[in-house]
């Protein structure tokens, strides 16, 4: 591989980021801490996160396109009162989901995605404290490898 792939290349692109979001939301929905917040999600709730995640990971800008961008995002959790608890708990549920949609495991994407999650989820609780706006210009985050690009075993 001459150039280093995005995230959402590595991952294995807008599939497998519709599999992982197909699988985190049917675990969401029975999680009891969860569901109360996700209950009356529009169902293409899961594929518009796909999507979010695209872009966010270096693919198409598909959800800024047709959602409107880091903005929208923010907006959507506006008084939703997330708890640590409740963000743990989503965190931990994609985590595992990544392992069943059969995300890649080795270390530099799980620590890219791991990091963009926990950032993601620490501004969604953020954003839906009581009180809180949507700042006009919200930048669209853009997440890559950090230091390291991924590991490749040597080539013979």
């Amino acid at each position: 591989m001459t150039e280093t792939p995005t995230l959402y290349e590595w991952a294995g692109g807008l599939d497998a980021l519709r599999r992982l979001t197909a699988v985190f939301y049917g675990h969401v929905l029975k999680d009891p801490l969860l569901e109360p917040v996700f209950r009356d999600m529009d169902p293409g709730h899961p594929e518009h996160v796909a999507s979010w995640l695209a872009e966010v990971f270096g693919g198409p800008e598909t959800y800024s396109h047709d959602h409107g961008g880091h903005r929208h995002m923010v907006g959507r959790h506006l008084g939703r009162a997330i708890t640590e608890e409740q963000r743990r708990r989503w965190v931990n549920l994609l985590f595992d989901a990544a392992d069943e949609a059969g995300l890649p495991a080795d270390p530099e994407f799980r620590s890219a995605f791991a990091a963009y999650v926990e950032w993601g989820s620490r501004l969604a609780v953020m954003f839906s404290q009581p009180g809180r706006e949507v700042t006009v210009g919200e930048p669209m985050p853009k997440w890559g490898w950090g230091n390291r690009p991924p590991w490749q075993p040597p080539s013979d």
